[in-house]
């Protein structure tokens, strides 16, 4: 008997959508929460975006511990974010996919001393953490991680609309086309 031309297709659909387009590599687009590994408590909540293949990070929300400056400024930022407050301040810069769940060739900004670091940025499998790493002398192991661990989308609607301008005029809550994701947009 012979077997017929569709069934040998049939056979091998699940190949083929595995080759195309069935393993589509996570993306950082998202909101994302960074917490303090000592205590394990958060300490903000960072927005990431992608524009043109370029991706950028904003802080979105802080947790202060007592007796922090809820409006504290970049004082210490030698670029054009010299003195633009922390909540809303774009601290990724530049950021391309690489390979599968890394991206890299960007910078990211430590507002507390103004440092910009060169930094990679790699999502798990499962795309529920991001494991940012900033370096310097462009050796990766003279660097720190941080791990953030991605936010529900329920989570977008205590954000500042200063951050997030009008979250319902956005279908894509991860995606916001009001954050310049290129520092030339700016």
């Amino acid at each position: 008997m012979r077997a017929r031309p569709w069934t040998a297709l049939l056979a091998l659909l699940p190949l083929l959508v595995s080759l195309y387009g069935g393993n589509a590599a996570p993306s950082p687009v998202g909101l994302w929460q960074g917490t303090d590994p000592g205590t394990k408590q958060p300490t903000g909540w960072f927005l990431i975006s992608e524009h043109d293949g370029i991706y950028a990070g904003v802080i979105a929300k802080m947790f202060l511990k007592p007796g922090e400056d809820a409006n504290a400024v970049c004082d210490r930022c030698k670029d054009d974010r010299h003195n633009h407050p922390w909540l809303g301040l774009e601290i990724i810069r530049g950021m391309k996919l690489a390979r599968d769940n890394k991206y890299g060739g960007g910078t990211i900004l430590d507002p507390r001393d103004g440092k910009i670091y060169d930094a990679v940025m790699t999502v798990s499998p499962d795309g529920q953490t991001l494991v940012v790493r900033g370096y310097v002398a462009g050796i990766e192991l003279l660097g720190r991680d941080q791990l953030w661990t991605r936010l529900p989308d329920s989570a977008y609607s205590t954000l500042d609309p200063a951050v997030v301008p009008n979250p319902a005029a956005n279908p894509n809550p991860a995606v916001n086309p009001n954050l310049p994701a290129n520092p030339a947009h700016r």
